[in-house]
């Protein structure tokens, strides 16, 4: 009976603390809904647009979830650190081109999808991360989550 008392109740625990990690990182939906805000925000005014993806403003930053774009130049526009460095060029953790293809997936009116190897903020092993992309105008604008 002690075993099965302590059984229920470390299953209880466990049931009330997956939701809070759950919760502490962006779903697939959310970053899609990001992704769809940060569209009608360029086209409504492209440069305040750009502006907020960076600082995260006006919902444009939730948990790990925030809209990053780049220019035809290949360069980012929009991130919250990287806004001048090459997003083009950008690789991976397992060196994989990430950039080409998030360039080459970009496609006006379509979301399409790319994944690749990136760590969590505040870690450093790499995990599977899906980002949401698309062109806007003369931007490419994702937004990842982590699977």
């Amino acid at each position: 009976m002690k075993l099965l008392t302590s059984f229920v109740s470390c299953c209880a625990l466990l049931a009330f603390s997956v939701p809070v990690f759950a919760n502490s990182f962006g779903t697939s939906a959310e970053a899609k809904a990001m992704l769809e805000k940060a569209v009608v925000a360029i086209k409504t005014d492209k440069a305040a647009a750009l502006a907020k993806f960076s600082k995260g403003e006006d919902g444009f930053k939730d948990r790990d979830l925030y809209p990053f774009c780049g220019g035809p130049d290949g360069n980012f526009t929009a991130h919250p650190s990287l806004v001048g460095k090459s997003l083009k060029d950008l690789k991976d953790k397992a060196g994989k081109a990430l950039g080409q293809e998030i360039y080459a997936t970009a496609k006006e009116g379509v979301i399409g999808e790319v994944t690749y190897m990136w760590p969590r903020p505040g870690t450093a092993d790499p995990v599977k991360k899906v980002s949401y992309v698309t062109k806007v105008g003369d931007q490419v604008c994702a937004v990842g989550y982590y699977e």
